[in-house]
Protein backbone atom coordinates (compact mmCIF):
# COMPACT_ATOMS: atom_id res chain seq x y z
CA UNK A 1 0.00 0.00 0.00
CA UNK A 2 2.85 2.37 0.44
CA UNK A 3 2.71 3.19 -3.27
CA UNK A 4 -0.63 4.89 -2.55
CA UNK A 5 0.59 6.34 0.71
CA UNK A 6 0.14 9.96 -0.27
CA UNK A 7 -3.56 9.49 -1.01
CA UNK A 8 -4.76 10.43 2.47
CA UNK A 9 -8.49 10.84 2.99
CA UNK A 10 -7.71 14.18 4.64
CA UNK A 11 -7.62 16.93 1.98
CA UNK A 12 -5.28 19.11 4.08
CA UNK A 13 -1.76 20.03 2.99
CA UNK A 14 0.50 17.39 1.43
CA UNK A 15 3.18 17.76 4.07
CA UNK A 16 0.73 16.94 6.82
CA UNK A 17 -0.42 13.86 4.80
CA UNK A 18 3.16 12.69 4.39
CA UNK A 19 3.94 13.08 8.09
CA UNK A 20 0.89 11.05 9.07
CA UNK A 21 1.96 8.23 6.72
CA UNK A 22 5.45 7.81 8.14
CA UNK A 23 4.29 5.68 11.10
CA UNK A 24 2.36 3.42 8.69
CA UNK A 25 5.54 2.67 6.76
CA UNK A 26 7.35 1.89 10.01
CA UNK A 27 4.53 -0.32 11.31
CA UNK A 28 4.34 -2.30 8.07
CA UNK A 29 8.11 -2.87 8.16
CA UNK A 30 7.77 -4.01 11.77
CA UNK A 31 5.04 -6.50 10.79
CA UNK A 32 7.61 -8.15 8.52
CA UNK A 33 10.44 -7.99 11.05
CA UNK A 34 12.12 -11.19 12.28
CA UNK A 35 11.90 -10.06 15.91
CA UNK A 36 8.69 -11.50 17.44
CA UNK A 37 8.45 -8.69 20.02
CA UNK A 38 8.57 -6.04 17.30
CA UNK A 39 5.82 -7.81 15.36
CA UNK A 40 3.70 -8.03 18.52
CA UNK A 41 4.14 -4.29 19.19
CA UNK A 42 3.23 -3.50 15.59
CA UNK A 43 0.05 -5.61 15.76
CA UNK A 44 -1.03 -3.74 18.87
CA UNK A 45 -0.89 -0.52 16.82
CA UNK A 46 -2.95 -1.90 13.93
CA UNK A 47 -5.90 0.34 14.69
CA UNK A 48 -3.61 3.34 14.02
CA UNK A 49 -2.81 2.00 10.55
CA UNK A 50 -6.49 1.29 9.90
CA UNK A 51 -7.51 4.82 10.90
CA UNK A 52 -4.88 6.35 8.63
CA UNK A 53 -5.86 4.17 5.67
CA UNK A 54 -9.59 4.72 6.00
CA UNK A 55 -12.34 2.09 5.99
CA UNK A 56 -12.22 1.08 2.34
CA UNK A 57 -8.47 0.56 2.16
CA UNK A 58 -8.52 -1.25 5.49
CA UNK A 59 -10.99 -3.71 3.94
CA UNK A 60 -9.36 -4.06 0.52
CA UNK A 61 -5.66 -3.73 1.40
CA UNK A 62 -4.84 -4.07 5.10
CA UNK A 63 -6.87 -7.20 5.87
CA UNK A 64 -5.67 -9.18 2.80
CA UNK A 65 -2.10 -8.08 3.64
CA UNK A 66 -2.46 -9.39 7.19
CA UNK A 67 -3.96 -12.74 6.25
CA UNK A 68 -1.53 -13.29 3.34
CA UNK A 69 1.71 -12.35 5.07
CA UNK A 70 1.35 -13.39 8.68
CA UNK A 71 2.06 -17.10 9.10
CA UNK A 72 3.37 -16.78 12.58
CA UNK A 73 4.06 -17.72 16.19
CA UNK A 74 0.95 -18.53 18.22
CA UNK A 75 1.26 -15.43 20.41
CA UNK A 76 1.39 -13.15 17.35
CA UNK A 77 -1.66 -14.86 15.82
CA UNK A 78 -3.48 -14.52 19.13
CA UNK A 79 -2.65 -10.80 19.37
CA UNK A 80 -3.81 -10.35 15.79
CA UNK A 81 -7.10 -12.12 16.45
CA UNK A 82 -7.66 -9.90 19.52
CA UNK A 83 -6.98 -6.75 17.48
CA UNK A 84 -9.31 -7.79 14.69
CA UNK A 85 -12.01 -8.41 17.28
CA UNK A 86 -12.24 -4.64 17.82
CA UNK A 87 -12.02 -3.70 14.14
CA UNK A 88 -15.75 -3.49 13.33
CA UNK A 89 -15.85 0.33 13.23
CA UNK A 90 -12.54 0.50 11.36
CA UNK A 91 -13.85 -1.58 8.42
CA UNK A 92 -16.99 0.52 8.11
CA UNK A 93 -19.44 -0.93 10.64
CA UNK A 94 -21.47 -4.14 11.09
CA UNK A 95 -22.46 -4.51 7.43
CA UNK A 96 -18.78 -5.09 6.52
CA UNK A 97 -17.98 -7.38 9.41
CA UNK A 98 -17.90 -10.50 7.19
CA UNK A 99 -14.48 -9.53 5.78
CA UNK A 100 -13.17 -9.46 9.37
CA UNK A 101 -14.66 -12.86 10.13
CA UNK A 102 -12.91 -14.30 7.06
CA UNK A 103 -9.58 -13.03 8.35
CA UNK A 104 -10.18 -14.32 11.86
CA UNK A 105 -11.23 -17.76 10.58
CA UNK A 106 -8.16 -17.97 8.34
CA UNK A 107 -6.03 -17.20 11.38
CA UNK A 108 -7.97 -19.80 13.39
CA UNK A 109 -6.94 -22.52 10.90
CA UNK A 110 -3.31 -21.43 11.10
CA UNK A 111 -3.38 -21.33 14.89
CA UNK A 112 -5.43 -24.55 15.17
CA UNK A 113 -2.82 -26.55 13.28
CA UNK A 114 -0.05 -25.10 15.47
CA UNK A 115 -2.00 -25.81 18.67
CA UNK A 116 -2.81 -29.37 17.53
CA UNK A 117 0.90 -30.22 17.51
CA UNK A 118 1.19 -29.18 21.17
CA UNK A 119 -1.86 -30.77 22.76
CA UNK A 120 -2.08 -34.32 24.16
CA UNK A 121 -4.16 -36.66 22.00
CA UNK A 122 -7.17 -36.77 24.34
CA UNK A 123 -7.61 -32.96 24.25
CA UNK A 124 -7.39 -32.71 20.48
CA UNK A 125 -10.79 -34.26 19.77
CA UNK A 126 -12.61 -31.93 22.15
CA UNK A 127 -10.66 -28.69 21.81
CA UNK A 128 -9.24 -28.33 18.31
CA UNK A 129 -11.03 -30.68 15.91
CA UNK A 130 -14.46 -28.96 16.00
CA UNK A 131 -12.86 -25.66 14.88
CA UNK A 132 -10.78 -27.28 12.14
CA UNK A 133 -13.62 -29.46 10.83
CA UNK A 134 -15.89 -26.41 10.79
CA UNK A 135 -13.19 -24.57 8.81
CA UNK A 136 -13.07 -27.42 6.26
CA UNK A 137 -16.78 -26.72 5.58
CA UNK A 138 -16.53 -22.93 5.91
CA UNK A 139 -18.61 -20.81 3.54
CA UNK A 140 -15.50 -18.83 2.54
CA UNK A 141 -13.39 -20.71 -0.05
CA UNK A 142 -10.24 -19.04 1.30
CA UNK A 143 -10.75 -20.72 4.67
CA UNK A 144 -11.36 -24.10 3.03
CA UNK A 145 -8.30 -23.54 0.85
CA UNK A 146 -6.21 -22.85 3.97
CA UNK A 147 -7.38 -26.15 5.49
CA UNK A 148 -6.54 -28.05 2.28
CA UNK A 149 -3.15 -26.35 2.07
CA UNK A 150 -2.32 -27.26 5.68
CA UNK A 151 -3.80 -30.76 5.49
CA UNK A 152 -0.54 -32.74 5.70
CA UNK A 153 0.60 -30.79 8.76
CA UNK A 154 -2.83 -31.26 10.32
CA UNK A 155 -2.74 -35.01 9.62
CA UNK A 156 0.68 -35.34 11.29
CA UNK A 157 -0.45 -33.25 14.25
CA UNK A 158 -3.63 -35.21 15.03
CA UNK A 159 -2.25 -38.71 14.42
CA UNK A 160 -3.67 -41.78 12.63
CA UNK A 161 -6.80 -42.48 14.69
CA UNK A 162 -8.34 -38.99 14.38
CA UNK A 163 -7.22 -38.99 10.72
CA UNK A 164 -9.24 -42.15 10.13
CA UNK A 165 -12.41 -40.95 11.86
CA UNK A 166 -12.42 -37.20 11.14
CA UNK A 167 -9.92 -36.23 8.46
CA UNK A 168 -10.76 -38.82 5.80
CA UNK A 169 -14.35 -37.49 5.34
CA UNK A 170 -13.06 -33.88 5.49
CA UNK A 171 -10.43 -34.67 2.83
CA UNK A 172 -13.05 -36.26 0.57
CA UNK A 173 -15.12 -33.06 0.80
CA UNK A 174 -12.12 -30.88 -0.04
CA UNK A 175 -11.35 -33.04 -3.09
CA UNK A 176 -14.97 -32.50 -4.22
CA UNK A 177 -15.07 -28.78 -3.30
CA UNK A 178 -16.99 -26.46 -5.63
CA UNK A 179 -13.97 -24.10 -5.90
CA UNK A 180 -11.11 -25.16 -8.20
CA UNK A 181 -8.46 -23.53 -5.96
CA UNK A 182 -9.53 -25.73 -3.04
CA UNK A 183 -9.60 -28.90 -5.21
CA UNK A 184 -6.12 -28.03 -6.52
CA UNK A 185 -4.69 -27.62 -3.00
CA UNK A 186 -6.31 -30.89 -1.88
CA UNK A 187 -5.21 -32.78 -5.03
CA UNK A 188 -1.61 -31.76 -4.30
CA UNK A 189 -1.86 -33.55 -0.95
CA UNK A 190 -3.29 -36.87 -2.18
CA UNK A 191 -0.05 -38.85 -2.19
CA UNK A 192 1.24 -37.53 1.16
CA UNK A 193 -2.16 -38.03 2.80
CA UNK A 194 -2.30 -41.66 1.61
CA UNK A 195 1.32 -42.35 2.60
CA UNK A 196 0.66 -41.18 6.16
CA UNK A 197 -2.38 -43.42 6.72
CA UNK A 198 -1.94 -46.39 9.09
CA UNK A 199 -0.58 -49.35 7.16
CA UNK A 200 -3.20 -51.88 8.30
CA UNK A 201 -6.12 -49.80 7.02
CA UNK A 202 -4.34 -47.76 4.30
CA UNK A 203 -5.38 -49.77 1.26
CA UNK A 204 -9.04 -50.02 2.33
CA UNK A 205 -9.30 -46.27 3.02
CA UNK A 206 -7.67 -45.37 -0.30
CA UNK A 207 -9.73 -47.79 -2.39
CA UNK A 208 -13.03 -46.98 -0.64
CA UNK A 209 -12.79 -43.27 0.10
CA UNK A 210 -9.94 -41.58 -1.80
CA UNK A 211 -9.77 -43.33 -5.18
CA UNK A 212 -13.40 -42.55 -6.17
CA UNK A 213 -12.63 -38.82 -5.66
CA UNK A 214 -9.35 -39.15 -7.58
CA UNK A 215 -11.20 -40.77 -10.52
CA UNK A 216 -13.49 -37.74 -10.71
CA UNK A 217 -10.56 -35.29 -10.55
CA UNK A 218 -8.85 -36.97 -13.53
CA UNK A 219 -11.58 -35.49 -15.74
CA UNK A 220 -12.00 -32.23 -13.78
CA UNK A 221 -13.01 -29.18 -15.80
CA UNK A 222 -10.10 -27.15 -14.39
CA UNK A 223 -6.62 -27.79 -15.82
CA UNK A 224 -4.83 -26.68 -12.60
CA UNK A 225 -6.69 -29.37 -10.65
CA UNK A 226 -5.79 -32.04 -13.23
CA UNK A 227 -2.20 -30.86 -13.36
CA UNK A 228 -1.83 -30.93 -9.55
CA UNK A 229 -3.26 -34.46 -9.47
CA UNK A 230 -1.01 -35.62 -12.33
CA UNK A 231 2.07 -34.50 -10.39
CA UNK A 232 1.25 -36.85 -7.46
CA UNK A 233 -1.04 -39.63 -8.74
CA UNK A 234 1.82 -41.84 -9.96
CA UNK A 235 3.07 -42.00 -6.36
CA UNK A 236 -0.04 -43.98 -5.40
CA UNK A 237 1.25 -46.99 -7.37
CA UNK A 238 4.04 -47.66 -4.83
CA UNK A 239 1.47 -47.44 -2.01
CA UNK A 240 -1.18 -49.66 -3.65
CA UNK A 241 1.08 -52.28 -5.27
CA UNK A 242 1.09 -54.03 -8.61
CA UNK A 243 -2.44 -55.52 -8.90
CA UNK A 244 -4.27 -52.36 -7.80
CA UNK A 245 -2.04 -50.24 -10.03
CA UNK A 246 -2.79 -52.34 -13.12
CA UNK A 247 -6.51 -52.59 -12.39
CA UNK A 248 -7.34 -49.13 -11.00
CA UNK A 249 -4.52 -46.64 -11.59
CA UNK A 250 -3.31 -47.59 -15.06
CA UNK A 251 -6.62 -46.59 -16.71
CA UNK A 252 -6.35 -43.18 -14.99
CA UNK A 253 -2.75 -42.66 -16.16
CA UNK A 254 -3.84 -43.45 -19.71
CA UNK A 255 -6.65 -40.89 -19.55
CA UNK A 256 -4.19 -38.26 -18.29
CA UNK A 257 -1.65 -39.10 -21.00
CA UNK A 258 -4.31 -38.07 -23.54
CA UNK A 259 -5.35 -34.88 -21.70
CA UNK A 260 -5.63 -31.77 -23.85
CA UNK A 261 -3.47 -29.82 -21.37
CA UNK A 262 0.29 -30.35 -21.99
CA UNK A 263 1.16 -29.78 -18.29
CA UNK A 264 -1.01 -32.76 -17.30
CA UNK A 265 0.71 -35.06 -19.83
CA UNK A 266 4.13 -33.76 -18.80
CA UNK A 267 3.48 -34.32 -15.11
CA UNK A 268 2.53 -37.94 -15.79
CA UNK A 269 5.60 -38.55 -17.96
CA UNK A 270 7.95 -36.88 -15.49
CA UNK A 271 6.81 -39.18 -12.67
CA UNK A 272 6.99 -42.45 -14.59
CA UNK A 273 9.77 -43.85 -12.41
CA UNK A 274 7.24 -44.59 -9.60
CA UNK A 275 5.16 -46.77 -11.94
CA UNK A 276 8.24 -48.33 -13.51
CA UNK A 277 9.26 -49.65 -10.07
CA UNK A 278 5.87 -51.28 -9.52
CA UNK A 279 4.63 -52.62 -12.87
CA UNK A 280 7.39 -51.86 -15.37
CA UNK A 281 6.88 -49.29 -18.05
CA UNK A 282 6.06 -51.70 -20.91
CA UNK A 283 2.39 -51.67 -19.86
CA UNK A 284 2.35 -47.96 -20.64
CA UNK A 285 4.72 -47.83 -23.60
CA UNK A 286 2.15 -47.99 -26.39
CA UNK A 287 0.11 -45.19 -24.82
CA UNK A 288 3.21 -43.24 -23.88
CA UNK A 289 4.41 -42.97 -27.42
CA UNK A 290 1.63 -40.75 -28.85
CA UNK A 291 1.81 -38.54 -25.74
CA UNK A 292 5.60 -38.14 -26.06
CA UNK A 293 5.36 -37.39 -29.78
CA UNK A 294 2.67 -34.75 -29.23
CA UNK A 295 4.68 -33.06 -26.49
CA UNK A 296 7.84 -33.27 -28.61
CA UNK A 297 6.07 -31.34 -31.36
CA UNK A 298 4.06 -28.98 -29.13
CA UNK A 299 3.79 -25.41 -30.43
CA UNK A 300 5.03 -24.04 -27.08
CA UNK A 301 8.83 -24.44 -27.01
CA UNK A 302 8.89 -24.69 -23.21
CA UNK A 303 6.76 -27.83 -23.44
CA UNK A 304 9.19 -29.27 -26.01
CA UNK A 305 12.07 -28.35 -23.71
CA UNK A 306 10.49 -30.12 -20.73
CA UNK A 307 9.99 -33.40 -22.60
CA UNK A 308 13.61 -33.30 -23.86
CA UNK A 309 14.79 -33.06 -20.26
CA UNK A 310 12.91 -36.28 -19.39
CA UNK A 311 14.12 -38.17 -22.46
CA UNK A 312 17.25 -39.77 -20.88
CA UNK A 313 15.12 -41.06 -17.97
CA UNK A 314 12.49 -42.37 -20.39
CA UNK A 315 15.12 -43.96 -22.61
CA UNK A 316 16.63 -45.79 -19.65
CA UNK A 317 13.21 -47.10 -18.62
CA UNK A 318 11.99 -48.07 -22.09
CA UNK A 319 15.27 -49.70 -23.19
CA UNK A 320 17.50 -49.30 -26.22
CA UNK A 321 15.40 -51.23 -28.78
CA UNK A 322 12.21 -49.30 -28.06
CA UNK A 323 14.21 -46.07 -28.07
CA UNK A 324 15.90 -46.75 -31.42
CA UNK A 325 12.68 -47.78 -33.04
CA UNK A 326 10.35 -45.10 -31.70
CA UNK A 327 12.20 -42.16 -30.15
CA UNK A 328 15.54 -41.77 -31.91
CA UNK A 329 14.09 -39.80 -34.82
CA UNK A 330 12.44 -37.36 -32.36
CA UNK A 331 15.75 -36.71 -30.64
CA UNK A 332 17.41 -35.98 -33.98
CA UNK A 333 14.55 -33.69 -35.06
CA UNK A 334 15.09 -31.53 -31.96
CA UNK A 335 18.63 -30.83 -33.15
CA UNK A 336 17.22 -28.74 -36.00
CA UNK A 337 14.45 -27.01 -34.01
CA UNK A 338 14.05 -23.30 -34.81
CA UNK A 339 14.51 -22.35 -31.11
CA UNK A 340 18.16 -22.28 -29.96
CA UNK A 341 17.30 -23.41 -26.40
CA UNK A 342 15.77 -26.59 -27.87
CA UNK A 343 18.80 -27.30 -30.08
CA UNK A 344 21.07 -26.76 -27.07
CA UNK A 345 18.99 -29.06 -24.83
CA UNK A 346 18.81 -31.68 -27.61
CA UNK A 347 22.64 -31.69 -27.80
CA UNK A 348 22.88 -32.19 -24.03
CA UNK A 349 20.23 -34.94 -24.31
CA UNK A 350 22.39 -36.85 -26.85
CA UNK A 351 25.32 -36.75 -24.44
CA UNK A 352 23.18 -38.24 -21.64
CA UNK A 353 21.84 -40.93 -24.00
CA UNK A 354 25.37 -41.96 -24.97
CA UNK A 355 26.26 -42.13 -21.26
CA UNK A 356 23.30 -44.53 -20.86
CA UNK A 357 23.65 -46.69 -23.99
CA UNK A 358 27.44 -46.56 -24.59
CA UNK A 359 29.97 -45.49 -27.24
CA UNK A 360 29.31 -48.41 -29.61
CA UNK A 361 25.61 -47.51 -29.74
CA UNK A 362 26.58 -43.88 -30.40
CA UNK A 363 28.90 -44.89 -33.27
CA UNK A 364 26.20 -46.95 -34.97
CA UNK A 365 23.13 -44.83 -34.24
CA UNK A 366 23.88 -41.22 -33.38
CA UNK A 367 27.26 -40.20 -34.82
CA UNK A 368 26.42 -40.86 -38.52
CA UNK A 369 23.24 -38.76 -38.26
CA UNK A 370 25.01 -35.91 -36.44
CA UNK A 371 27.86 -35.86 -38.98
CA UNK A 372 25.37 -35.93 -41.85
CA UNK A 373 24.12 -32.51 -40.71
CA UNK A 374 27.53 -31.02 -41.56
CA UNK A 375 26.37 -30.82 -45.20
CA UNK A 376 23.03 -29.15 -44.40
CA UNK A 377 22.23 -26.01 -46.39
CA UNK A 378 21.21 -24.18 -43.17
CA UNK A 379 24.33 -22.90 -41.37
CA UNK A 380 22.56 -23.18 -37.96
CA UNK A 381 22.23 -26.92 -38.52
CA UNK A 382 25.90 -27.15 -39.56
CA UNK A 383 26.80 -25.39 -36.30
CA UNK A 384 24.68 -27.91 -34.36
CA UNK A 385 26.98 -30.65 -35.75
CA UNK A 386 29.91 -28.87 -34.10
CA UNK A 387 28.05 -28.42 -30.80
CA UNK A 388 27.17 -32.15 -30.80
CA UNK A 389 30.79 -33.11 -31.47
CA UNK A 390 31.86 -30.89 -28.53
CA UNK A 391 29.41 -32.75 -26.30
CA UNK A 392 30.05 -36.29 -27.58
CA UNK A 393 33.81 -36.48 -28.24
CA UNK A 394 34.85 -37.18 -24.64
CA UNK A 395 32.23 -39.91 -24.03
CA UNK A 396 32.77 -41.53 -27.43
CA UNK A 397 36.53 -41.73 -26.85
CA UNK A 398 39.67 -41.14 -28.90
CA UNK A 399 39.13 -43.67 -31.69
CA UNK A 400 35.64 -42.51 -32.73
CA UNK A 401 36.63 -38.85 -32.33
CA UNK A 402 39.79 -39.18 -34.45
CA UNK A 403 38.41 -41.53 -37.09
CA UNK A 404 34.88 -40.15 -37.59
CA UNK A 405 34.46 -36.71 -36.04
CA UNK A 406 37.77 -34.96 -36.72
CA UNK A 407 37.67 -35.23 -40.55
CA UNK A 408 34.21 -33.58 -40.57
CA UNK A 409 35.35 -30.71 -38.30
CA UNK A 410 38.46 -30.08 -40.45
CA UNK A 411 36.39 -30.07 -43.64
CA UNK A 412 34.04 -27.46 -42.11
CA UNK A 413 36.99 -25.06 -41.58
CA UNK A 414 36.45 -23.79 -45.16
CA UNK A 415 32.72 -23.05 -44.59
CA UNK A 416 31.43 -19.86 -46.25
CA UNK A 417 29.90 -18.62 -42.96
CA UNK A 418 32.29 -17.02 -40.44
CA UNK A 419 30.14 -18.21 -37.50
CA UNK A 420 30.71 -21.79 -38.57
CA UNK A 421 34.47 -21.25 -39.04
CA UNK A 422 35.01 -19.74 -35.58
CA UNK A 423 32.98 -22.59 -34.07
CA UNK A 424 35.34 -25.00 -35.88
CA UNK A 425 38.24 -23.32 -34.01
CA UNK A 426 36.38 -23.61 -30.70
CA UNK A 427 35.47 -27.24 -31.44
CA UNK A 428 39.11 -28.14 -32.22
CA UNK A 429 40.14 -26.52 -28.92
CA UNK A 430 37.51 -28.62 -27.10
CA UNK A 431 38.28 -32.00 -28.75
CA UNK A 432 42.06 -31.43 -28.97
CA UNK A 433 42.80 -33.07 -25.58
CA UNK A 434 40.95 -36.23 -26.78
CA UNK A 435 43.21 -36.57 -29.88
CA UNK A 436 46.68 -38.12 -30.06
CA UNK A 437 49.66 -35.83 -30.66
CA UNK A 438 50.30 -36.97 -34.25
CA UNK A 439 46.75 -36.02 -35.30
CA UNK A 440 47.14 -32.67 -33.51
CA UNK A 441 50.41 -31.84 -35.26
CA UNK A 442 49.64 -33.23 -38.71
CA UNK A 443 45.94 -32.35 -39.09
CA UNK A 444 44.73 -29.84 -36.49
CA UNK A 445 47.70 -27.45 -36.43
CA UNK A 446 47.70 -26.54 -40.17
CA UNK A 447 43.94 -25.88 -40.12
CA UNK A 448 44.15 -23.64 -37.04
CA UNK A 449 47.11 -21.76 -38.55
CA UNK A 450 45.05 -21.11 -41.67
CA UNK A 451 42.06 -19.93 -39.57
CA UNK A 452 44.42 -17.64 -37.62
CA UNK A 453 44.92 -15.63 -40.85
CA UNK A 454 41.16 -15.45 -41.59
CA UNK A 455 39.63 -12.15 -42.70
CA UNK A 456 37.07 -12.34 -39.87
CA UNK A 457 38.27 -11.03 -36.51
CA UNK A 458 36.29 -13.57 -34.43
CA UNK A 459 37.60 -16.52 -36.47
CA UNK A 460 41.16 -15.24 -36.04
CA UNK A 461 40.66 -14.70 -32.28
CA UNK A 462 39.30 -18.22 -31.56
CA UNK A 463 41.94 -19.88 -33.82
CA UNK A 464 44.77 -18.13 -31.96
CA UNK A 465 43.17 -19.03 -28.61
CA UNK A 466 42.96 -22.71 -29.65
CA UNK A 467 46.61 -22.74 -30.82
CA UNK A 468 47.62 -21.30 -27.43
CA UNK A 469 45.45 -23.67 -25.32
CA UNK A 470 46.57 -26.76 -27.26
CA UNK A 471 50.23 -25.57 -27.12
CA UNK A 472 50.61 -25.78 -30.93
CA UNK A 473 52.50 -22.50 -31.38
Amino acid sequence: YLSHAGQSNNPSSASEGDDSLYPIAVLIDELRNEDVQLRLNSIKKLSTIALALGVERTRTELLPFLTDTIYDEDEVLLALAEQLGSFTVLVGGPEFVNCLLDSVRLLAVEAGVSIATLLPQEDLEALVMPTLLQAADDKSWRVRYMVADKFSELQKAVGPEITKTDLVPAFQNLLKDCEAEVRTAAANKVKVFCENLLEDSRETIIMTHILPCVKELVSDTNQHVKSALASVIMGLSTILGKDNTVKHLLPLFLVQLKDECPEVRLNIISNLDCVNEVIGIRQLSQSLLPAIVELAEDAKWRVRLAIIEYMPLLAGQLGVEFFDEKLNSLCMAWLIDHVFAIREAATCNLMKLVEKFGAEWAQNTIVPKVLGMANDSNYLHRMTTLFCINALSEICGQEITTKHMLPVVLKMSTDQVANVRFNVARCLQKIGPDLDSSALQAEVKPVLEKLATDQDMDVKYFALEAISVLALA
